[in-house]
């Protein structure tokens, strides 16, 4: 079975291993490390389940470096110096999982051991996060041949599901039990559309988030992570102070306060295990 995965720096920039030449023995990412939260009851047997949260994830990697003489080697291995360089986390995308990334940096140091014009190397990843998510959003085309999505990820191909334009609709996250959660994850939720005193109400969550003023036909509302923006202007002194969170699966909406023809759109990842 040939393996390989690719890395993806934050700006975009990629690079695939076996395009460079950097044969990937293989790559095993562990399962996420989990934290148990227990009481102990004095005179009492066992202990009380607190709970479980989710530690970061770690990965490990064994790769082979092919170089043609001793000069390729060396512009090869300082090449890999800086395609895993961790002063900035960057994104792994194993070819087994085309759909899917993780966050991580390399964990300790690696060197290459060194056989003629071969150097092979370990190097271990830990990510901050516990989940795999996404490489497409809610918001891009769900087909297959676009090459941001897989089988396997819960997807609805309802290319409507994620905008719409009447009081009430549903959105569906499609998260392996992980509630998008704007304050921790990537969230978008952008309105266009005439309104006063707007109320954007998730009735599975019984989250409310409201704009206490006015928006002409021309606006736009968008609350992006924490902040709520109004035509691009930071408008958070004039809402509830509140933010919208979804529930794993189908999210149940309503819109209160709108003037006349609008869209709401919801723009996110789905985090798996």
């Amino acid at each position: 079975m040939i393996h390989n995965f690719k890395v993806q720096r934050l700006n975009g920039t990629t690079y695939d291993m076996n395009e460079l030449g950097i044969i990937v023995n293989r790559l095993i990412v562990e399962s996420p490390s989990p934290i148990h939260y227990r009481e102990k009851i004095e005179g009492r047997d066992g202990y009380v389940d607190q709970g479980t949260e989710y530690d970061g994830r770690n990965a490990n990697a064994t790769l082979t470096l092919i170089a043609i003489d001793n000069i390729d080697y060396t512009l090869y291995r300082d090449e890999v110096f800086r395609i895993f360089d961790s002063r900035e986390a960057f994104y792994l995308l194993p070819d087994e999982s085309p759909g899917k990334r993780i966050l991580a940096k390399y964990n300790s140091p690696y060197s290459l051991a060194r056989q003629g014009n071969t150097g092979e190397f370990n190097i271990s990843f830990s990510s901050e996060s516990a989940y795999f998510e996404s490489i497409g959003t809610t918001l891009d085309p769900k087909t297959f041949d676009t090459e941001l999505w897989q089988t396997g990820q819960g997807l609805t191909l309802d290319e409507t599901m994620y905008t719409h334009s009447t009081a009430s609709f549903q959105i569906y996250n499609a998260a392996d039990g992980v509630t998008i959660n704007p304050r921790q994850m990537p969230l978008e939720i952008t309105f266009k559309g005439a309104s006063s005193n707007l109320k954007i109400t998730n009735a599975t969550t019984g989250d409310v988030w409201q704009y206490t003023k006015t928006t002409a036909s021309g606006d736009t509302l968008k609350l992006t992570g924490v902040r709520s923006l109004k035509n691009g202007l930071s408008v958070f002194s004039d809402t509830n102070h509140k933010l919208i969170t979804l529930a794993p699966g189908y999210n149940n909406f309503t819109i209160t306060g709108a003037t006349g023809s609008f869209t709401i759109s919801f723009s996110f990842r789905f985090y798996t295990l």
